[in-house]
């Protein structure tokens, strides 16, 4: 009953998601079909990625083959291999993202707790061969000490939910009032922070 409750919001999250790419992206980029047809629908991919954190396994690979491919074939028909899961996964990342900022005022109490946490590009040697986040990745600092990357600022609710993330370089520091306001737009109540 809980998936099936999933799955609607989901299906009807794509549905507009989808409606969105078609009158605002280019049709360049949504014409070119380049290899076979996709086997999953986007709304059982998302359905399936969400109802993981809802499912108390730890990794995600246990999950997808120990709990979706054995227990839930009847609710998926068109379930793929774990790695084609995979590939697909890197296609719903945005629209991932997306579905729960949608869904971040549902849980609200007024709540809130914001952090942040880097994301390393690469080991601290290898920053000047590093080639693939140059101009956006920089050095920054926290607790563990220096990294190159960037850093993810996360606004939970009190039940541990995410209502608000926002993606900046590195160097940025977590009391920028512009990243602050950025992730708190939309939120309303107490807003807790560490130090």
């Amino acid at each position: 009953m809980f998936l099936t409750k999933i799955f609607c919001e989901v299906d009807d999250f794509c549905k507009q998601y989808e409606k969105y790419v078609k009158e605002v992206r280019l049709m360049d980029n949504l014409g070119s079909t380049v290899g076979r047809p996709r086997r999953m629908t986007l709304s059982d991919t998302l359905t399936i990625c969400v109802y993981f954190h809802y499912s108390g396994y730890h990794t995600f690979k246990q999950y997808y083959k120990k709990h979706v491919c054995k227990e839930m074939q009847n609710d998926f028909a068109n379930l793929v291999s774990y790695g084609r899961f995979t590939e697909l996964m890197q296609d719903a990342a945005e629209p991932l993202a997306l579905f729960a900022a949608s869904c971040n005022s549902k849980n609200m109490k007024g709540i809130a707790f914001i952090d942040s946490t880097k994301l390393v590009v690469c080991h601290n040697l290898r920053i000047y061969s590093h080639k693939v986040f140059r101009g956006i990745a920089q050095r920054g600092k926290c607790s563990t000490g220096w990294f190159y990357g960037l850093k993810l600022h996360l606004v939970i609710n009190h039940l541990g939910e995410i209502l608000s993330f926002w993606i900046t370089p590195g160097n940025v520091d977590d009391r920028d009032e512009s990243v602050i306001s950025r992730v708190t737009k939309k939120l309303w109540g107490w807003l807790f922070g560490d130090r």
